[in-house]
């Protein structure tokens, strides 16, 4: 597979702030979760080789809504971009609000299929990651890891980072061992790629 032919064609659907606005519950839909600075909307813009698709903002939080994409031209096939947790200068009300919007789009999907986890690989497993993780577990739900900003970091630290995630990660539904990202330079955006097709092409 050539580099052009490991990004996938992306399209936005729709921006909901509430259940009742959620696109059908059918076919399948990855959900992308992580902490407000992890980088989830340049991950997407990676995903699809796009600046533009997901806004990104230099001002963590800015993403309130839960946004839904296509995946290759199919409705069938979602990516759906979840509020990012754990903003320190957010309001009390404001985090339990987002809290409260993200578990209840994570119990009421029929057609999730699985968990994009995304961490800052400088600052993995903060207390609001390890709260995530706990609460998949509980309700079952397949987690994959990804190590964002491998970039800021030499490659032996990016390993070691990548041996001691795995030890961190019992007792949890793992759909591959966790993945070395960089949305700068798309390192790893291949290989996610291929495990969103799976997931969403599953039977």
């Amino acid at each position: 597979m050539n580099r052009k032919s490991s990004y996938l064609n992306i399209e936005f659907l729709s921006a909901c702030t509430e259940a009742r606005l959620y696109p059908e519950d059918f076919g399948h839909e990855v959900a992308i979760c992580g902490r407000s600075n992890s980088g989830k909307s340049s991950i997407i813009n990676a995903l699809a080789n796009s600046k533009k698709l997901a806004k990104t903002s230099n001002t963590p939080g800015r993403t309130q809504s839960i946004n839904f994409f296509s995946v290759n031209s199919d409705t069938n096939y979602k990516l759906v971009d979840l509020p990012g947790y754990g903003y320190a200068k957010a309001s009390k009300k404001m985090q339990k609000d987002w809290g409260r919007q993200i578990t209840s789009y994570m119990n009421s999907r029929d057609s999730l299929r699985a968990i994009i986890l995304i961490m800052d690989i400088r600052h993995p497993f903060q207390k609001t990651d390890m709260d995530f993780l706990a609460w998949c577990q509980k309700y079952n739900l397949p987690v994959q890891l990804l190590l964002n900003k491998a970039d800021k970091i030499s490659r032996n630290k990016g390993l070691n980072a990548l041996s001691a995630s795995k030890k961190k990660l019992t007792n949890l539904v793992l759909l591959n061992d966790p993945l070395l990202f960089s949305a700068k330079t798309h390192d790893g955006v291949e290989q996610l790629a291929s495990y969103i097709l799976s997931w969403v092409e599953s039977a």
